[in-house]
This record gives C-alpha cells, structure tokens and sequence, in this order.
C-alpha cells in the first residue's frame, strides 16, 4: 500500500481551495438558534456556537473532497468545475483521501468535548453528506430534500450549543423551505448551464426540466414567505409588538430579486454564488440580519 505523500505548501493551498471555504457561508444556520434565543451578546454561547462552525466548516471541507473525489471524470468535462484542483490537476487524489478521511476523525474528540448531543448532529449530518454522495443524489427529489436536510441540520446543531430557552420550532421550517428553494435552483441553473451535456455530468439532471423545476420553485417560494409570515407574529419569543413583522419586505424583495436575476437578466449562477455577486441581493440580505438583530435585542 503506497503511503499518502505529504502535502507540499502548493498541495495544501490546493487542498484547502477543494474543501470549498466559499460554501462555509451555509454553516452560518447554525448560528440562528444563538441570534434568535437573544443570546448572540453571551460570550459562553457566542463562543461554542463558533467552536461548531469551524467544526461544521472542516467537516463540510471533508464532505467536498469526498464528493469530488467520487465525481472526478464527471467534473473534467464541466465548464466551470474542470478547473477545480482535483479535476485540473492541480491536487494529489491521495493527499485529497488523507483529508477526507483524517478530518472527520480528527474532530470525533473535540465534538465531544463541545456537547455530546452536537456532536451527534455534525455527524449525522457528515453520514448523509456521505450517503447523498454515494446513493441519495441519483434519486430525484430525495436528492433535493436531503441537501435542505443538512440546512435544517445545522440550526439543530446551534440550538444544543446555546441550550436554546427561546427558539421557535418555525424556523426549522424557514430553514427547510429556504433549502429546497436553494436546492432547486441550483437543479435549473445546472440545467441551464450545461444545455446537452448535462445529463453527462450529473444523472439525475435528466430527471428534471426546467419548467418542472420552476413549478416547485413556485411552490416552495410561496410557502416560505407564508412560514416566515407566519413565524414573524406567532413566534412566543418575538417582541410582543409584532415588529419582527418589519423585516417580511426584506424577504420578498430577496426572493424576488433573484427570480428577476435568473429570469430576466439569464443568471447560472448558483444561488450561494448570486448573493455574493449581486449587490441589491446581498445588501437585502445584510439589511434584513440588521433588522431582526434591531428588533430582537433593541425593541
């Protein structure tokens, strides 16, 4: 058995760039449980909900080496992902093995230590990233819902770090339709992108339409702005005023706008990659996290 040769400094900036720190920002639900308890100005839960994002970060990394590992000829012919390091090249598939697999392996102690019950979470959440990659993303659907299932995950996560006095089980299913509204854009913009080619790449794209996904699109778009509706004046832990009701535009004009920008102006990029790209769509984004920071801690 050949031993995995030791990355150099190149490999290692290689291996970090395949562990995808760009896709972290999803890690950030777990800090909804902190935020919405009123508990974000707490050093104690301030810093355990930080101690689990970097966990969650290091074992999504490990997660996207294992994916692209598994999808290496597959990423050679895409457009975009072919110039990644495993695909280009660039990275060693055995040094991508060692992190996949000495991540997860590493932080089975530290997880531990942090909350038992967390840990528990960040490796259910580690398994069926691993299932998704080897069995649940050929499934059409279910590929969808588990990918929104990790989202979800990542909000439970938060609520056993801070031990949650507070937190509305409604934004788990915030969470949840926010996900798979992600999760199916995600579907159109791979379609749109790869035209023919993309059943090559991934299988189960063969499964969908575009027209298909734009009707679930439809669907979960409205039930997400009914659910947080909903959560904005029924939530026990909200301000008694309602005001939390304030920030339901900053929604709408998100959800919106991002329809108008793969719509109108033909936008590919996924959903995570729009925000970052599109000022409107992130300043909305910033704009709504002050608001309900305003109203929970100042109202």
């Amino acid at each position: 058995m050949r031993a995995i040769p030791i990355p150099q400094k190149g490999a290692l900036i290689a291996l970090a760039q395949s562990m995808r720190p760009r896709q972290w920002l999803k890690n950030l639900f777990i800090f909804a449980p902190l935020v919405f308890d009123e508990k974000l100005l707490r050093p104690e839960p301030l810093g355990r909900t930080l101690a689990g994002f970097i966990i969650l970060c290091l074992l999504s990394g490990a997660v996207y080496l294992f994916n692209d590992l598994q999808d290496l000829e597959r990423d050679r012919q895409h457009p975009r992902k072919r110039h990644r390091p495993l695909p280009s090249g660039e990275l060693d598939p055995r040094v991508a093995w060692g992190g996949a697999l000495l991540i997860p392996l590493g932080l089975v102690y530290p997880s531990l230590v942090l909350n038992p019950w967390f840990a528990l979470i960040a490796y259910v959440y580690w398994g069926m990233n691993l299932a998704y990659s080897l069995w649940l993303k050929h499934l059409v659907i279910l590929d969808v819902l588990t990918l929104a299932s990790g989202y979800v995950l990542r909000v439970a996560a938060g609520v056993f770090l801070v031990h949650v006095e507070r937190f509305s089980p409604w934004l788990y299913l915030c969470t949840l339709l926010l996900a798979l509204f992600i999760g199916f854009a995600k579907r159109r913009q791979e379609i749109i992108l790869l035209g023919e080619n993309a059943r090559n790449h991934r299988a189960i794209l063969e499964e969908y339409t575009v027209r298909f996904l734009d009707e679930m699109m439809s669907v979960v778009m409205a039930a997400t702005i009914v659910a947080y509706s909903l959560y904005t004046f029924s939530a026990p832990n909200l301000p008694s005023n309602h005001a939390m009701m304030l920030t339901i535009p900053f929604v709408l004009y998100g959800i919106f706008r991002y329809l108008y920008l793969i719509h109108v102006k033909g936008e590919t990029a996924p959903p995570d990659e729009l925000v970052l790209k599109d000022r409107p769509l992130l300043l909305t984004v910033i704009l709504w996290g002050l608001m309900a920071i305003l109203i929970l801690y100042l109202l």
